[in-house]
């Protein structure tokens, strides 16, 4: 496909920003979201373009669904037909077990990891189905091993937004294969990322790590191999399908 234009949300940090990296060098144009940190997003976009690539940082929290139009606006505007989305944007609050949950905090967790991802969703498909004059592309949402083992005494509010996201790509696939857009998703594990530290515990995947197959943490560079191989060509008749990247486990 040429002209790729994507956008990545949640790209400042961890598994967002070594996937923009990654897609930058493979010539994608790229949209780079945060919510809150700015210049880790500035720096980003500085590092795609010194080494000749195209990208752009764009403030919106993907959990208020104006800022989210907003920005697909701002795409639309700034950089061009949208070709490409990776649902990457998520949060989990401290770990807990059932009796410390409530109510707010679940639908924090479920505003950003599951409403959020639904409207990027949304708004990626007005403007990529063929039925629009769209020219197809590809949504990889990041999903997690926990929507398949629970979190359980941690995250089970967390593991339960994943698992809305499995069912989100099984349905969406379904729904938009004849517009020409695949829909696909990664399940990441016990990945080094700053998120571990949003949970109160930044030692997480070294604490747990003997306990994988492979003994051992995953980078988030790895994970972005699978994303960019999702969303590239080489994809072309892959949709509604799922990638394990957790060690074995």
């Amino acid at each position: 496909m040429k002209n790729r234009i994507t956008l990545i949300t949640g790209a400042s940090r961890g598994i967002g920003r070594a996937t923009a990296l990654l897609l930058a060098q493979q010539g994608h144009t790229l949209c780079i979201n945060y919510r809150s940190q700015q210049a880790q997003a500035d720096e980003v976009v500085a590092l795609i373009r010194r080494n000749g690539g195209n990208a752009l940082a764009v403030a919106a929290d993907i959990a208020e669904e104006q800022q989210v139009v907003a920005m697909f606006q701002r795409i639309d505007r700034d950089l061009g037909p949208l070709t490409g989305l990776v649902n990457n944007a998520g949060i989990l609050q401290q770990q807990a077990s059932i009796e410390q949950l409530d109510a707010q905090r679940i639908a924090t967790v479920f505003a950003t990891n599951v409403s959020g991802s639904f409207i990027c969703a949304r708004e990626a498909v007005k403007r990529m189905a063929l039925r629009h004059g769209g020219q197809g592309g590809a949504i990889v949402n990041v999903s997690s091993a926990a929507s398949r083992l629970g979190a359980p005494h941690e995250y089970i509010d967390y593991a339960a937004s994943k698992g809305a996201i499995d069912t989100l790509t099984t349905g969406l696939s379904l729904e938009v294969a004849a517009q020409g857009i695949r829909v696909n998703a990664v399940r990441p594990g016990l990945i080094y990322t700053d998120m571990h530290a949003d949970g109160g515990e930044p030692g997480r995947v070294d604490r747990v790590k003997a306990h994988l197959p492979m003994k051992r943490g995953g980078q988030p560079e790895e994970v972005a191999q699978a994303i960019a191989w999702l969303l590239s060509d080489a994809a072309s008749y892959v949709t509604g399908s799922f990638i394990d990247m957790a060690g074995g486990k």
